[in-house]
């Protein structure tokens, strides 16, 4: 018999579950998260860096973002997500969007589901730094120098999300 699901607390975009012994979140009206992979043709990865709350920290990301959890983008694709939220974040736009691929971001924890997502073709227009109060800082590496790059943000203080390496995944098996 299936234990029944008990609502602990809810908040704006979370809510606290417990099932049986598990306890675990799910986000309020939203389908997802997409991470994206944006690689420039001057062969660099876009990346942000922003404070994270939970952390108390800065963190080195792949730009990203929550799908379906605004009213007016409720319906929107993934890969129409992601093009908006990179340009969004970033400044870059892309051409098109592909999933590369999609599963869960933290089973033990979350039952969302993540979409990796490679933008093509990027053009930049604008600086990015996000929406509202996002107060997000815009890099474009060289692939080249990334990992040592990355070394250097993380001697400097900053957390760098696991995402980071599965879009240098992808980018280095293209």
């Amino acid at each position: 018999m299936d234990d029944p699901i008990e609502v602990l607390a809810e908040g704006r975009f979370l809510r606290l579950l417990k099932e049986g012994r598990w306890e675990y979140v799910r986000r309020v009206n939203a389908r997802g998260a997409a991470f994206i992979v944006a690689r420039t043709d001057a062969d660099e990865l876009v990346l942000v860096e922003q404070h994270r709350v939970p952390l108390h920290a800065r963190t080195i990301e792949l730009p990203a973002g929550i799908i379906g959890d605004e009213a007016e983008h409720r319906d929107e694709s993934i890969e129409a997500s992601a093009l908006r939220e990179l340009e969004e974040e970033t400044g870059f736009r892309g051409a098109r969007a592909e999933i590369l691929l999609s599963g869960p971001t933290a089973p033990g924890m979350s039952g969302e589901q993540g979409h990796f997502v490679r933008a093509h073709d990027l053009v930049r227009t604008g600086p990015g730094g996000g929406v509202g109060n996002e107060e997000i800082t815009v890099h474009v590496v060289p692939i080249a120098s990334i990992d040592d790059w990355l070394r250097t943000q993380q001697r400097a203080g900053l957390q760098i999300d696991a995402r980071v390496f599965v879009g240098l995944y992808f980018l280095r098996r293209a």
